[in-house]
């Protein structure tokens, strides 16, 4: 699974590296955008990029509009439009891609709600014997973005006035496939990537079929590096945590 993460980029970045149309991002934030985050946990609030059809004054979506790429704030954990309580997200923070088709909880998002969150990488933790768990950091061998592929929905809080601006809380899940070769040593799950030449399709809503997309990572394309165990609490937060553990008795990979 995928459970923590880092998601340290500007806002600014984010929004030209994903060619973003529209800044969703609520102003009142403070600074207007999230903080650097290095220790991204379930229930944060988080950056997501997704693709919506403008409406209009009735909030009915045009028909005739081409769909907006935009930046959004928000809830990892995903709460259908159907459930009674949103703290049913906080079991919900991944999907898994070989049932994702299928799980009531997941499959009308996959049709046209879908969307890409942004990471600089992503933590596992490898059992060792004898020891406990090693936190490894998991990034783009390249440098770049990690954009992981999700789904999004909309919950509505009956107990909030219509005009309030918490009435909608929008949530997002992050989608995982098998690991293989060396990152399968870590952990046996890893969050699937959408590769740049297939975000437009990917995001786009009237595209209802979209498994084709999903292919997992090259064996290539990400680096693992253990760090220190201080990731383990979510009360730590800091560039300290991606650095990698230095020291003879550091678990490697190879």
């Amino acid at each position: 699974m995928c459970g923590r993460y880092a998601s340290a980029r500007k806002k600014q970045e984010l929004l030209e590296e994903f060619q973003v149309e529209l800044d969703g991002v609520p102003d009142r934030l403070p600074g207007g955008e999230l903080r650097p985050d290095y220790n991204v946990a379930p229930t944060k609030n988080v950056y997501a990029v997704m693709c919506r059809v403008p409406k209009d004054d009735g909030g009915e979506s045009r028909a005739d509009e081409q769909p907006v790429r935009q930046l959004r704030v928000v809830r990892w954990g995903l709460v259908p439009s159907w459930a009674k309580d949103p703290s049913v997200g906080s079991r919900m923070i991944n999907a898994r891609v070989e049932t994702v088709a299928e799980k009531p909880s997941y499959r009308r998002a996959l049709k046209s709600r879908r969307c890409l969150i942004p990471a600089d990488g992503y933590y596992e933790w490898m059992p060792l014997e004898g020891r406990k768990k090693q936190p490894f950091f998991i990034h783009p061998a390249d440098g770049g973005v990690l954009a992981m592929a999700g789904l999004y929905e909309f919950w509505k809080d009956p107990t909030r006035a219509d005009d309030d601006p918490l009435k909608w809380l929008c949530t997002c899940t992050v989608i995982t496939t098998t690991a293989t070769d060396t990152l399968g040593r870590i952990h046996d799950r890893m969050p699937m990537m959408v590769e740049r030449d297939r975000w437009t399709e990917w995001l786009d809503p009237r595209l209802t079929d979209p498994t084709g997309l999903l292919v997992p990572a090259g064996p290539d394309r990400l680096e693992a590096y253990a760090v220190a165990d201080a990731v383990n609490n979510v009360r730590h937060n800091g560039p300290e945590l991606i650095e990698p553990l230095e020291g003879d008795d550091v678990p490697r990979l190879f």
